[in-house]
């Protein structure tokens, strides 16, 4: 009796499993492409820009601080290479101070604030400070406004920083946080809805929670380092209830220090939380490739990714730019923005994981994911190391 012998594996042919593998192999490419590209130094401004701007004080004499990022407020106020080109906060500072008068010009005339239409007069206050927001140095500005004597209704804010003529960016929003006699709230100035009258309550709310749950939208899909975190967690899960407990857990983390330091509670400094975010994403990648097939997995990822989905948290709060006591209107702010971020995360689970399923079921499996985790490797250790070059 002839020895029975086992068929040999089909070969790798199917159609629609070849076709799911193009389409994830496509799609991670292209993320880690443009983070590439992203990681090394840019040659010009990023697209966008978000401006900061706490206003407070009375109806009569409001009081606006605002932090702009440095190099593109030293360019829209037309000064040389070596003003908006200075590194390290002694220079910037020293640059700042020696062009006062040019960018209090600036600050003055693209940021307003009225009283029952009639304008108030602004001048700066004291020298202009260096800050630094997630990655960039911003320039902290203080105006102080007196408004006419005889005026008597509400205080309207208005933004026109950085508009798009002046071909440096091409969209700018302004995050508004203003507490003027009582008069409390949040808002997202935009080129097409440049102003907020902080005495209109009514349909305000729902207009800062759309604006606000936007912003979290925009800032999880083009914030590059929160999207190699999750992606490096989608490549080392192994079945759904990994990643719902995965995603779960991240999201449980992010959303305390995200509120916690959004409320002024927590403060720890984007020198201390960038570098980290960044050391995050090289840890998850190489366990999650090392660790993958082990039964133990579980074990190390569900505690991994609390302490690091902490430290992504602050990094959201800090990309938010809010500094006010806590308020039910504070509140609303937050939550529709970290709901935001829930809804981009989720959206990118459900796009991207059932295609890495198929793939680790695959017989490409052994050197596809080694391909795709080599260089999130390579573009967080970048990272990591321009922002501890950049911080120190």
């Amino acid at each position: 009796m002839r020895p029975t012998v086992p068929a040999p594996a089909p070969p790798f042919r199917s159609g629609r499993l070849r076709g799911a593998l193009l389409t994830v192999l496509a799609a991670v490419a292209a993320v880690l492409g443009v983070c590439l590209v992203r990681a090394a130094p840019a040659a010009a401004h990023d697209a966008t820009s978000n401006a900061y701007v706490e206003v407070t004080g009375s109806a009569t004499h409001p009081e606006a601080t605002l932090d702009l990022e440095y190099d593109l407020l030293m360019k829209s106020a037309w000064l040389y290479a070596e003003a908006y080109d200075a590194k390290g906060r002694t220079e910037q500072l020293r640059q700042l101070k020696l062009n006062a008068d040019a960018v209090s010009e600036y600050a003055t005339g693209h940021f307003s604030i009225a009283r029952d239409d009639a304008s108030c007069t602004a001048h700066t206050e004291g020298d202009a400070d260096v800050r630094t927001r997630g990655k960039r140095p911003y320039a902290v500005i203080t105006l102080a406004y007196t408004c006419p004597g005889g005026a008597d209704g509400p205080v309207t804010i208005s933004s026109a920083l950085f508009p798009s003529v002046e071909n440096f960016v091409h969209t700018t929003k302004t995050i508004v946080h203003y507490d003027i006699d009582g008069q409390r709230g949040s808002q997202i100035l935009t080129p097409t809805d440049p102003s907020v009258t902080a005495a209109a309550a009514d349909g305000q709310e729902t207009h800062q929670v759309w604006e606000f749950f936007l912003l979290g939208t925009e800032h999880l899909l083009f914030g590059l380092d929160h999207i190699l975190f999750l992606l490096s967690l989608l490549i080392s899960a192994r079945g759904l209830r990994d990643i719902v407990l995965t995603a779960t857990t991240f999201t449980a983390a992010h959303s305390v220090t995200f509120l916690l330091a959004a409320c002024g509670v927590v403060d720890v400094p984007a020198a201390v939380v960038e570098p980290l975010i960044a050391a995050s994403i090289a840890v998850v990648a190489i366990a999650g490739f090392l660790l993958r097939d082990r039964e133990d997995n579980a074990r190390w990822r569900l505690p991994t990714v609390f302490v690091f989905g902490l430290v992504h948290g602050l990094g959201f709060a800090g990309s938010l730019g809010i500094d006010e006591s806590w308020s039910g209107e504070l509140l609303l702010s937050l939550l529709s923005f970290n709901v935001g971020i829930e809804a981009v995360q989720l959206g990118i689970i459900a796009v991207l994981f059932p295609l890495l399923l198929v793939l680790r079921r695959s017989p490409v499996h052994r050197w596809v994911l080694p391909a795709l985790t080599v260089p999130v490797v390579v573009v967080s250790l970048y990272w990591l190391w321009d922002r501890v070059a950049v911080s120190a």
